[in-house]
């Protein structure tokens, strides 16, 4: 990640995930990007480049249900919202609704990704998981599992 700070996160589960998706799915799957956005358990914005989504051309009401990290993709111009699930639920269609509505200013694709630890946290929310999404499972960190569409990681007008 080109702007990575030290992001300091509070000590439970789901700052746990946080921190592979910071250091395992971005530079995997998102090289080079750019982090715009953290949220942390104990405090909503532990991070916030809020100039960066303002650049893109992105105007968000920051009181709405923001996702756990948002990150601009920039080698393909997306815009990735991931939910980190420990304790609250996947991106499920009510979930990819509130997110589009939250984003529905951006000029560039959103992508969206439910991001678990394990396999076992996985299969309790299967159901529930939107289509035109990806997961991502923690333990098996060089994978994803792509709900529909012809590419992983791809965005859906």
């Amino acid at each position: 990640m080109n702007n990575l700070k030290l992001i300091s996160l509070s000590p439970d589960g789901q700052n746990i995930l946080i921190e592979k998706i910071i250091n395992d799915f971005c530079p995997r799957f998102t090289s080079n990007s750019h982090i715009i956005y953290v949220g942390d358990t104990d405090e909503k914005f532990a991070y916030f480049d809020e100039s960066a989504l303002w650049e893109l051309g992105i105007k968000i009401d920051t009181h709405g249900k923001m996702p756990d990290i948002i990150i601009h993709f920039q080698l393909q111009n997306w815009l990735v919202l991931i939910e980190a699930v420990t304790s609250h639920g996947p991106i499920d269609a009510k979930r990819k609704t509130e997110l589009e509505t939250l984003f529905k200013n951006s000029q560039i694709p959103l992508v969206m990704v439910t991001a678990f630890l394990d396999r076992k946290a996985m299969k309790e929310y299967l159901p529930e998981i939107s289509w035109e999404t990806d997961v991502w499972v923690a333990e098996d960190a060089t994978h994803l599992i792509h709900f529909n569409g012809e590419h992983l990681l791809q965005s859906y007008q």
